[in-house]
């Protein structure tokens, strides 16, 4: 019993994993202020694409939080759904503010979003934390692989 506390509590924990199961690629050697200076760098090139591309932000903002901030798959990529949410919407509204928007096409989209967002949320609850890493960091191959085809493939 007690050893479930203990696992449900280090599931969970807001801290980084301890140092065996942290990534061994020299960000350990930054140390927690590092870490933190790092993540807020990293984070206002997030906020640039997300302005620039107008969304794929939590695409770049779950490395951050698995790499740097040493958080557990789930747990990344749900922070990165409530990180992202609120610069979606300020850059959504500039958007509108701007005339860059469609409405009935948003409203087409948006549909298909949230549906797909809360199927994904179910299913991802379902998944172990290396299922999902597979799955997120093979889609993100996919798609950067397919995007330089499309466009500089000939």
């Amino acid at each position: 019993m007690q050893s479930e506390t203990k696992t449900t509590q280090f599931k969970y924990s807001k801290t980084p994993c301890s140092l065996a199961q942290k990534q061994k690629n020299g960000i350990d050697k930054l140390g927690k202020k590092g870490r933190i200076v790092l993540t807020v760098i990293a984070s206002f090139f997030v906020g640039i694409a997300n302005g620039l591309f107008g969304g794929g932000g939590g695409m770049l903002v779950v490395p951050i939080f698995t790499i740097l901030l040493g958080l557990e798959e789930k747990l990344a990529h749900t922070s990165a759904i409530l990180t992202i949410l609120p610069l979606s919407l300020v850059s959504g509204i500039v958007y509108i503010t701007q005339g860059n928007f469609t409405v009935s096409n948003g409203l087409w989209v948006g549909g298909g979003v949230i549906l797909g967002g809360l199927i994904g949320t179910f299913v991802m609850k379902k998944l172990s934390n290396n299922v999902l890493k597979i799955i997120f960091y093979t889609l993100m191959i996919v798609a950067g692989v397919s995007t330089l085809i499309k466009n500089f493939g000939g």
